[in-house]
């Protein structure tokens, strides 16, 4: 029992060589990579970053000729810590388990891996070190897709309707429209005209005013049944591949967001801006507001406004 106790604890390449079997793997490591993020079920998790520490051990297919000392036959280290800075910058996550799973598909998708040792742990949530470790082999995990960078991948037109446009009588008009454009739409609003609490916590404030968008998102959903609210990145990647529109509810994606994000909410406009670079859109309409001005260098979506007393200006 000690043995397998010392084991459990010990660092995975201890437990890699101990699965081992007649004929011992070739393996690569990276032992404490240290960084910091936010990630968190809890709410006290929320808007701030902690330290992880990362142990992760490569058990790697023989090579059927020598070397040569030649980079390109081998495992590169770098795969190891690329895969966790691809998948700590995708998105905001609650779950270590979810962290350790999306590497470890990553490195398992590199054609001389055949089984990785993944360690993560919380160095902030108490007084010692909490974590998890998993274990796969090649074929336990589905191969890794990029969907930002994938071939083929939807590019929306996001259409931003002021509160005055989704009060409008000319709405299913509108939807008509959009209907019959080629592109898959996704429709955002702002939080409406009801009066909202104040509060003084910066982190409280955008909350509410998420809140007040989804309220509004909801009230527009019930005018019409092609305005079908979606919170998470997984249903907008589906409607859009079967031609459904959706009508965004704001909380899951911008809390969840890794890296920039907008501070405030004001009257939705910028969000909306955030909202369709983030998922490659092409255009952004304008409908019954001003069009906002673009933040930060680079190339992004095309922006238009029009009024909401008439036709959509549809580029």
């Amino acid at each position: 029992m000690s043995d397998q106790i010392t084991q459990a604890f010990g660092h995975p390449l201890e437990r890699s060589k101990a699965m081992s079997g007649d004929t011992p793997a070739d393996r690569i490591s990276l032992r404490d990579y240290l960084t910091e993020v936010e990630i968190g079920a809890f709410q006290q998790e929320r808007g701030r970053m902690q330290r992880l520490r990362f142990n992760i051990v490569v058990e790697v297919r023989q090579q059927a000729a020598p070397v040569d000392d030649d980079v390109d036959r081998i495992l590169s280290y770098d795969t190891i810590s690329e895969a966790i800075e691809a998948e700590l910058a995708a998105e905001r996550l609650n779950l270590l388990e979810t962290l350790a799973e999306r590497i470890t598909a990553r490195i398992l998708a590199e054609p001389q891996a055949q089984r990785v040792f993944t360690r993560i742990e919380k160095l902030d949530r108490g007084p010692g070190a909490l974590g998890v470790e998993i274990m796969r082999a090649e074929g336990d995990v589905a191969p890794v897709v990029d969907a930002a960078a994938g071939e083929g991948a939807p590019v929306p037109l996001v259409v931003f309707l002021s509160e005055e446009a989704t009060r409008s009588d000319r709405l299913p008009g509108w939807l008509d429209q959009l209907e019959a454009d080629p592109r898959p739409v996704i429709l955002a609003c702002g939080p409406g005209r009801w009066e909202r609490p104040l509060s003084t916590s910066p982190q409280a404030q955008r909350r509410i005013d998420l809140l007040a968008i989804e309220q509004a998102a909801w009230v527009l959903a019930a005018r019409d049944r092609r305005c079908v609210v979606v919170n998470s990145r997984t249903e907008l990647d589906w409607a859009m591949k079967h031609d459904q529109i959706s009508l965004w509810a704001p909380s899951k994606i911008v809390l969840d967001a890794a890296g920039d994000r907008p501070d405030s909410v004001g009257d939705g406009t910028g969000l909306a801006l955030w909202f369709a670079d983030l998922m490659g859109a092409s255009d952004v309409l304008f409908v019954g507001a001003p069009q906002p001005q673009p933040g930060g260098a680079g190339e992004g979506p095309r922006l238009a406004a029009c009024a909401a007393e008439g036709p959509l200006t549809l580029t």
